[in-house]
Protein backbone atom coordinates (compact mmCIF):
# COMPACT_ATOMS: atom_id res chain seq x y z
CA UNK A 1 0.00 0.00 0.00
CA UNK A 2 1.24 3.47 -0.85
CA UNK A 3 1.89 5.58 2.22
CA UNK A 4 0.35 8.97 2.85
CA UNK A 5 3.78 10.45 2.30
CA UNK A 6 3.94 8.99 -1.19
CA UNK A 7 0.39 10.06 -1.98
CA UNK A 8 1.19 13.62 -0.95
CA UNK A 9 4.29 13.68 -3.07
CA UNK A 10 2.64 12.41 -6.20
CA UNK A 11 -0.51 14.43 -5.65
CA UNK A 12 1.05 17.74 -4.70
CA UNK A 13 4.64 17.81 -5.89
CA UNK A 14 5.62 15.52 -8.69
CA UNK A 15 3.39 17.14 -11.27
CA UNK A 16 3.73 20.71 -10.04
CA UNK A 17 4.24 23.30 -12.73
CA UNK A 18 6.87 24.92 -10.50
CA UNK A 19 9.35 22.12 -11.20
CA UNK A 20 11.41 22.00 -14.36
CA UNK A 21 10.60 19.15 -16.69
CA UNK A 22 13.92 17.45 -15.86
CA UNK A 23 13.43 17.71 -12.09
CA UNK A 24 9.83 16.59 -12.30
CA UNK A 25 10.87 13.55 -14.34
CA UNK A 26 13.74 12.68 -11.96
CA UNK A 27 11.58 13.04 -8.86
CA UNK A 28 8.82 10.84 -10.29
CA UNK A 29 11.32 8.16 -11.27
CA UNK A 30 13.21 8.30 -7.96
CA UNK A 31 10.07 8.00 -5.89
CA UNK A 32 8.71 5.23 -8.07
CA UNK A 33 11.91 3.24 -7.53
CA UNK A 34 11.73 3.83 -3.76
CA UNK A 35 8.42 2.02 -3.48
CA UNK A 36 6.20 2.54 -0.43
CA UNK A 37 8.82 2.10 2.30
CA UNK A 38 9.04 5.32 4.36
CA UNK A 39 12.77 4.80 4.90
CA UNK A 40 13.44 4.39 1.19
CA UNK A 41 11.24 7.38 0.41
CA UNK A 42 13.24 9.51 2.83
CA UNK A 43 16.50 8.43 1.20
CA UNK A 44 15.04 9.10 -2.23
CA UNK A 45 13.99 12.65 -1.32
CA UNK A 46 17.35 13.35 0.30
CA UNK A 47 19.09 12.13 -2.84
CA UNK A 48 16.87 14.34 -4.95
CA UNK A 49 17.66 17.41 -2.85
CA UNK A 50 21.37 16.66 -3.16
CA UNK A 51 20.99 16.71 -6.92
CA UNK A 52 18.65 19.73 -6.94
CA UNK A 53 19.70 21.88 -3.94
CA UNK A 54 17.87 24.91 -5.35
CA UNK A 55 14.61 23.04 -5.99
CA UNK A 56 11.59 25.39 -5.79
CA UNK A 57 9.95 22.64 -3.74
CA UNK A 58 12.80 22.31 -1.23
CA UNK A 59 10.75 23.67 1.68
CA UNK A 60 7.86 21.28 1.01
CA UNK A 61 10.19 18.35 0.50
CA UNK A 62 12.01 19.06 3.76
CA UNK A 63 8.69 19.31 5.55
CA UNK A 64 7.73 15.91 4.18
CA UNK A 65 11.11 14.58 5.30
CA UNK A 66 10.29 15.77 8.81
CA UNK A 67 6.91 14.01 8.69
CA UNK A 68 8.55 10.87 7.31
CA UNK A 69 11.14 10.97 10.09
CA UNK A 70 8.32 11.11 12.65
CA UNK A 71 6.74 8.06 11.03
CA UNK A 72 10.02 6.14 11.25
CA UNK A 73 10.88 7.54 14.73
CA UNK A 74 14.20 8.86 13.44
CA UNK A 75 15.19 11.49 16.04
CA UNK A 76 18.20 12.71 14.08
CA UNK A 77 16.12 13.52 11.01
CA UNK A 78 13.20 14.84 13.08
CA UNK A 79 15.59 17.44 14.51
CA UNK A 80 17.37 18.14 11.21
CA UNK A 81 14.32 18.65 9.02
CA UNK A 82 11.88 19.59 11.76
CA UNK A 83 13.95 22.58 12.85
CA UNK A 84 14.23 23.73 9.24
CA UNK A 85 10.47 23.51 8.83
CA UNK A 86 9.90 25.38 12.10
CA UNK A 87 12.20 28.18 10.93
CA UNK A 88 9.64 28.85 8.21
CA UNK A 89 6.47 28.19 10.21
CA UNK A 90 6.22 27.84 13.98
CA UNK A 91 2.51 27.02 14.17
CA UNK A 92 2.69 23.25 13.59
CA UNK A 93 1.81 21.70 16.96
CA UNK A 94 2.82 18.19 15.95
CA UNK A 95 6.23 19.34 14.71
CA UNK A 96 6.83 21.46 17.81
CA UNK A 97 6.01 18.49 20.02
CA UNK A 98 8.07 15.93 18.14
CA UNK A 99 11.11 18.16 17.61
CA UNK A 100 11.18 19.08 21.31
CA UNK A 101 10.92 15.40 22.28
CA UNK A 102 13.68 14.43 19.90
CA UNK A 103 15.92 17.15 21.30
CA UNK A 104 15.19 15.93 24.84
CA UNK A 105 16.43 12.44 24.00
CA UNK A 106 19.69 14.04 25.11
CA UNK A 107 20.09 15.87 28.43
CA UNK A 108 22.65 18.24 26.90
CA UNK A 109 22.32 21.93 27.66
CA UNK A 110 22.24 23.04 24.02
CA UNK A 111 19.48 20.65 22.98
CA UNK A 112 17.50 21.36 26.18
CA UNK A 113 17.60 25.11 25.47
CA UNK A 114 16.20 24.49 21.98
CA UNK A 115 13.56 22.12 23.33
CA UNK A 116 12.49 24.73 25.88
CA UNK A 117 12.01 27.29 23.11
CA UNK A 118 9.84 24.94 21.05
CA UNK A 119 7.79 23.69 24.02
CA UNK A 120 7.07 27.28 25.12
CA UNK A 121 5.86 28.07 21.61
CA UNK A 122 3.71 24.92 21.80
CA UNK A 123 2.19 26.15 25.09
CA UNK A 124 1.55 29.60 23.61
CA UNK A 125 -0.31 28.17 20.61
CA UNK A 126 -2.49 25.91 22.77
CA UNK A 127 -3.47 28.84 24.98
CA UNK A 128 -4.29 30.96 21.93
CA UNK A 129 -6.53 28.18 20.61
CA UNK A 130 -8.68 28.27 23.76
CA UNK A 131 -10.40 31.41 22.53
CA UNK A 132 -11.52 29.69 19.32
CA UNK A 133 -14.61 27.52 18.81
CA UNK A 134 -14.21 23.76 18.55
CA UNK A 135 -12.30 22.79 15.40
CA UNK A 136 -12.69 19.86 13.05
CA UNK A 137 -16.35 19.11 13.95
CA UNK A 138 -15.59 18.30 17.56
CA UNK A 139 -17.87 19.07 20.45
CA UNK A 140 -16.76 21.84 22.78
CA UNK A 141 -16.08 19.38 25.60
CA UNK A 142 -13.90 17.20 23.39
CA UNK A 143 -12.12 20.30 22.08
CA UNK A 144 -11.47 21.45 25.64
CA UNK A 145 -10.08 18.04 26.59
CA UNK A 146 -7.74 17.98 23.60
CA UNK A 147 -6.45 21.45 24.46
CA UNK A 148 -5.91 20.42 28.08
CA UNK A 149 -3.97 17.38 26.94
CA UNK A 150 -1.91 19.56 24.61
CA UNK A 151 -1.13 21.99 27.43
CA UNK A 152 -0.09 19.11 29.68
CA UNK A 153 2.27 17.84 26.97
CA UNK A 154 3.80 21.27 26.41
CA UNK A 155 4.34 21.91 30.13
CA UNK A 156 5.78 18.42 30.66
CA UNK A 157 8.33 19.12 27.93
CA UNK A 158 9.11 22.48 29.49
CA UNK A 159 9.62 20.76 32.85
CA UNK A 160 12.09 18.26 31.38
CA UNK A 161 14.06 20.94 29.53
CA UNK A 162 14.06 23.28 32.54
CA UNK A 163 15.26 20.54 34.86
CA UNK A 164 18.03 19.62 32.43
CA UNK A 165 19.16 23.25 32.64
CA UNK A 166 19.58 22.91 36.41
CA UNK A 167 16.42 24.74 37.52
CA UNK A 168 14.99 21.90 39.60
CA UNK A 169 12.36 23.78 41.63
CA UNK A 170 11.06 25.46 38.49
CA UNK A 171 10.91 22.07 36.76
CA UNK A 172 8.81 20.63 39.61
CA UNK A 173 6.43 23.60 39.43
CA UNK A 174 6.02 23.21 35.66
CA UNK A 175 5.40 19.48 35.99
CA UNK A 176 2.75 20.07 38.67
CA UNK A 177 1.12 22.63 36.41
CA UNK A 178 1.12 20.06 33.59
CA UNK A 179 -0.56 17.46 35.81
CA UNK A 180 -3.17 20.02 36.91
CA UNK A 181 -3.94 20.80 33.25
CA UNK A 182 -4.52 17.11 32.55
CA UNK A 183 -3.44 14.13 34.68
CA UNK A 184 -1.09 12.17 32.42
CA UNK A 185 1.56 9.59 33.11
CA UNK A 186 4.15 11.87 31.54
CA UNK A 187 3.36 14.78 33.85
CA UNK A 188 3.33 12.57 36.96
CA UNK A 189 6.62 11.05 35.85
CA UNK A 190 8.22 14.49 35.50
CA UNK A 191 7.05 15.52 38.98
CA UNK A 192 8.61 12.36 40.39
CA UNK A 193 11.79 12.79 38.38
CA UNK A 194 12.56 16.29 39.63
CA UNK A 195 11.38 15.75 43.20
CA UNK A 196 13.80 12.84 43.35
CA UNK A 197 16.60 15.02 41.99
CA UNK A 198 15.85 17.59 44.70
CA UNK A 199 16.11 14.94 47.44
CA UNK A 200 12.37 14.63 48.11
CA UNK A 201 12.28 10.92 47.36
CA UNK A 202 9.34 9.99 49.60
CA UNK A 203 7.09 12.40 47.72
CA UNK A 204 8.66 11.39 44.41
CA UNK A 205 7.61 7.75 44.90
CA UNK A 206 3.97 8.76 45.20
CA UNK A 207 4.03 10.59 41.89
CA UNK A 208 5.84 7.79 40.10
CA UNK A 209 3.15 5.48 41.49
CA UNK A 210 0.56 7.81 39.96
CA UNK A 211 2.32 7.53 36.59
CA UNK A 212 2.30 3.73 36.95
CA UNK A 213 -1.34 3.48 38.04
CA UNK A 214 -2.90 6.02 35.65
CA UNK A 215 -5.03 4.67 32.84
CA UNK A 216 -3.20 6.68 30.18
CA UNK A 217 -3.22 5.40 26.58
CA UNK A 218 -0.12 7.50 25.87
CA UNK A 219 1.95 5.50 28.37
CA UNK A 220 3.80 2.66 26.64
CA UNK A 221 4.50 -0.71 28.23
CA UNK A 222 8.18 0.21 28.28
CA UNK A 223 7.44 3.41 30.21
CA UNK A 224 5.20 1.57 32.66
CA UNK A 225 7.93 -1.02 33.23
CA UNK A 226 10.43 1.78 33.85
CA UNK A 227 8.00 3.42 36.30
CA UNK A 228 7.69 0.11 38.17
CA UNK A 229 11.44 -0.31 38.33
CA UNK A 230 12.14 3.24 39.46
CA UNK A 231 9.33 3.15 42.01
CA UNK A 232 10.66 -0.09 43.48
CA UNK A 233 14.21 1.23 43.67
CA UNK A 234 13.22 4.43 45.46
CA UNK A 235 10.81 2.70 47.83
CA UNK A 236 13.40 0.03 48.74
CA UNK A 237 16.01 2.72 49.30
CA UNK A 238 13.68 4.52 51.72
CA UNK A 239 12.16 1.49 53.49
CA UNK A 240 14.71 -1.28 53.10
CA UNK A 241 12.42 -3.48 50.98
CA UNK A 242 9.28 -3.32 48.82
CA UNK A 243 7.04 -4.33 51.71
CA UNK A 244 4.11 -1.90 51.70
CA UNK A 245 4.66 -0.82 48.11
CA UNK A 246 1.49 -2.61 47.01
CA UNK A 247 -0.60 -0.46 49.35
CA UNK A 248 1.02 2.67 47.92
CA UNK A 249 0.16 1.54 44.38
CA UNK A 250 -3.46 0.85 45.36
CA UNK A 251 -3.68 4.32 46.89
CA UNK A 252 -2.30 5.76 43.65
CA UNK A 253 -4.87 3.81 41.64
CA UNK A 254 -7.75 5.08 43.80
CA UNK A 255 -6.40 8.63 43.70
CA UNK A 256 -5.87 8.80 39.93
CA UNK A 257 -9.17 7.05 39.17
CA UNK A 258 -11.00 9.64 41.27
CA UNK A 259 -9.16 12.47 39.50
CA UNK A 260 -10.15 11.18 36.06
CA UNK A 261 -13.76 10.63 37.15
CA UNK A 262 -13.99 14.15 38.56
CA UNK A 263 -12.62 15.56 35.33
CA UNK A 264 -15.13 13.60 33.22
CA UNK A 265 -17.98 14.84 35.40
CA UNK A 266 -16.95 18.47 34.92
CA UNK A 267 -16.66 17.97 31.16
CA UNK A 268 -20.09 16.36 31.01
CA UNK A 269 -21.58 19.30 32.89
CA UNK A 270 -19.96 21.71 30.44
CA UNK A 271 -20.73 19.60 27.37
CA UNK A 272 -23.27 16.74 27.66
CA UNK A 273 -21.95 15.22 24.41
CA UNK A 274 -18.49 14.51 25.81
CA UNK A 275 -19.42 10.95 26.82
CA UNK A 276 -22.12 10.38 24.18
CA UNK A 277 -21.77 6.79 23.01
CA UNK A 278 -24.84 6.54 20.76
CA UNK A 279 -26.46 8.95 18.32
CA UNK A 280 -29.49 9.48 20.54
CA UNK A 281 -27.20 10.35 23.47
CA UNK A 282 -26.34 13.68 21.81
CA UNK A 283 -27.84 17.06 22.66
CA UNK A 284 -27.68 19.65 19.86
CA UNK A 285 -27.65 23.39 20.48
CA UNK A 286 -30.05 25.43 18.39
CA UNK A 287 -29.44 28.61 16.44
CA UNK A 288 -31.93 30.38 18.71
CA UNK A 289 -30.24 29.13 21.89
CA UNK A 290 -32.49 26.15 22.62
CA UNK A 291 -31.40 22.54 23.01
CA UNK A 292 -32.58 19.37 21.28
CA UNK A 293 -32.04 16.12 23.17
CA UNK A 294 -32.00 13.48 20.48
CA UNK A 295 -33.21 10.95 23.04
CA UNK A 296 -36.57 12.73 22.78
CA UNK A 297 -36.83 11.43 19.19
CA UNK A 298 -36.53 7.76 20.15
CA UNK A 299 -39.31 5.71 18.54
CA UNK A 300 -39.44 7.96 15.48
CA UNK A 301 -37.85 7.82 12.05
CA UNK A 302 -35.28 10.63 12.14
CA UNK A 303 -33.88 12.43 9.09
CA UNK A 304 -30.67 14.42 9.60
CA UNK A 305 -29.76 16.97 6.94
CA UNK A 306 -26.08 17.96 7.33
CA UNK A 307 -25.30 21.17 5.45
CA UNK A 308 -23.09 24.29 5.48
CA UNK A 309 -23.42 27.89 4.33
CA UNK A 310 -20.53 27.50 1.87
CA UNK A 311 -22.10 24.46 0.18
CA UNK A 312 -23.74 25.25 -3.18
CA UNK A 313 -25.37 21.80 -3.55
CA UNK A 314 -26.95 22.28 -0.10
CA UNK A 315 -28.84 25.30 -1.43
CA UNK A 316 -29.97 23.32 -4.47
CA UNK A 317 -31.08 20.40 -2.30
CA UNK A 318 -33.05 22.53 0.18
CA UNK A 319 -36.33 22.91 -1.78
CA UNK A 320 -36.32 19.16 -2.49
CA UNK A 321 -35.79 18.46 1.21
CA UNK A 322 -38.71 20.76 2.00
CA UNK A 323 -40.92 18.77 -0.39
CA UNK A 324 -40.22 15.61 1.60
CA UNK A 325 -40.98 17.43 4.85
CA UNK A 326 -44.30 18.61 3.47
CA UNK A 327 -45.12 15.06 2.46
CA UNK A 328 -44.75 13.91 6.10
CA UNK A 329 -45.98 17.07 7.82
CA UNK A 330 -48.93 15.25 9.43
CA UNK A 331 -46.93 12.18 10.46
CA UNK A 332 -45.77 12.56 14.05
CA UNK A 333 -43.54 9.51 13.72
CA UNK A 334 -41.10 11.29 11.40
CA UNK A 335 -38.68 13.97 12.64
CA UNK A 336 -36.52 16.18 10.44
CA UNK A 337 -33.39 17.74 11.97
CA UNK A 338 -31.44 20.38 10.04
CA UNK A 339 -27.81 20.24 11.21
CA UNK A 340 -25.35 23.00 10.34
CA UNK A 341 -21.65 22.09 10.18
CA UNK A 342 -20.03 25.53 9.78
CA UNK A 343 -17.01 26.11 11.99
CA UNK A 344 -17.85 29.84 12.06
CA UNK A 345 -21.36 29.81 13.51
CA UNK A 346 -21.75 33.56 13.12
CA UNK A 347 -22.33 32.99 9.38
CA UNK A 348 -25.47 30.94 9.88
CA UNK A 349 -28.09 33.45 11.07
CA UNK A 350 -27.54 35.96 8.21
CA UNK A 351 -27.45 33.08 5.73
CA UNK A 352 -30.81 31.76 6.96
CA UNK A 353 -32.32 35.24 6.92
CA UNK A 354 -31.06 35.97 3.41
CA UNK A 355 -32.47 32.74 1.96
CA UNK A 356 -35.61 32.88 4.13
CA UNK A 357 -35.24 29.32 5.37
CA UNK A 358 -37.87 28.75 8.04
CA UNK A 359 -36.93 25.47 9.72
CA UNK A 360 -35.27 25.15 13.12
CA UNK A 361 -31.48 24.97 12.78
CA UNK A 362 -29.20 23.01 15.08
CA UNK A 363 -25.39 22.88 15.28
CA UNK A 364 -23.67 19.53 14.98
CA UNK A 365 -21.85 19.75 18.37
CA UNK A 366 -19.67 16.69 17.65
CA UNK A 367 -22.38 14.58 16.00
CA UNK A 368 -20.79 14.97 12.55
CA UNK A 369 -17.60 13.38 13.83
CA UNK A 370 -19.54 10.59 15.52
CA UNK A 371 -21.31 9.86 12.23
CA UNK A 372 -18.10 10.32 10.19
CA UNK A 373 -19.64 12.98 7.95
CA UNK A 374 -16.93 13.56 5.34
CA UNK A 375 -18.91 15.35 2.62
CA UNK A 376 -21.66 17.94 2.50
CA UNK A 377 -24.58 17.63 1.95
CA UNK A 378 -25.18 14.32 3.69
CA UNK A 379 -28.56 12.92 4.70
CA UNK A 380 -28.73 10.31 7.47
CA UNK A 381 -31.91 8.37 8.26
CA UNK A 382 -32.43 6.55 11.56
CA UNK A 383 -35.05 3.91 12.24
CA UNK A 384 -37.25 3.88 15.33
CA UNK A 385 -34.44 2.26 17.38
CA UNK A 386 -31.97 5.02 16.58
CA UNK A 387 -30.03 2.86 14.09
CA UNK A 388 -28.72 4.21 10.78
CA UNK A 389 -30.58 2.64 7.88
CA UNK A 390 -29.55 5.10 5.16
CA UNK A 391 -26.67 7.45 4.35
CA UNK A 392 -27.01 9.62 1.25
CA UNK A 393 -23.82 11.54 0.38
CA UNK A 394 -24.77 14.33 -1.99
CA UNK A 395 -28.04 14.04 -3.91
CA UNK A 396 -29.54 13.19 -7.28
CA UNK A 397 -31.94 16.06 -8.14
CA UNK A 398 -34.34 13.97 -10.24
CA UNK A 399 -34.58 11.20 -7.64
CA UNK A 400 -33.95 12.85 -4.27
CA UNK A 401 -37.58 13.25 -3.15
CA UNK A 402 -38.48 9.66 -4.07
CA UNK A 403 -35.26 8.21 -2.68
CA UNK A 404 -35.55 9.95 0.67
CA UNK A 405 -39.25 9.06 0.91
CA UNK A 406 -38.41 5.40 0.31
CA UNK A 407 -35.75 5.53 3.07
CA UNK A 408 -38.25 7.06 5.50
CA UNK A 409 -40.85 4.38 4.73
CA UNK A 410 -38.21 1.74 5.39
CA UNK A 411 -37.28 3.44 8.69
CA UNK A 412 -40.92 3.44 9.80
CA UNK A 413 -41.34 -0.29 9.35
Amino acid sequence: MKTLLLALLFGGLCFSQELSEAEQRDLSRTLGEAGSSPIELIRAIEGHLSKYPESPKRAELERLLAKGAMETRDDRRIILYGERALEREQDDLQLLDRVARALLSSDARETSEKALKYSRRYEQLVNEMRARPAEGRRGQGQWQEELDRGLARALSLEARATGNLGKIDEAVALARKAYAAFPTGEAAREIGRWLSRSGKEEEAVRHIADAFALSDPKTSEGERAADRRRMGELYSKLHGSEKGLGDLILEAYDRTTAQIAERKLKLMQADPNTQAAKILDFTLSGLGGGKLKLASLEGKAVVFDFWATWCGPCRAQHPLYEKVKQKYRFNGDVAFVSVNTDEDRSLVAPFIADLKWSQAIYFEDGLARKLEINSIPTTIVLNRRGEIISRMNGFVPDRFVDMLSERIEEALK
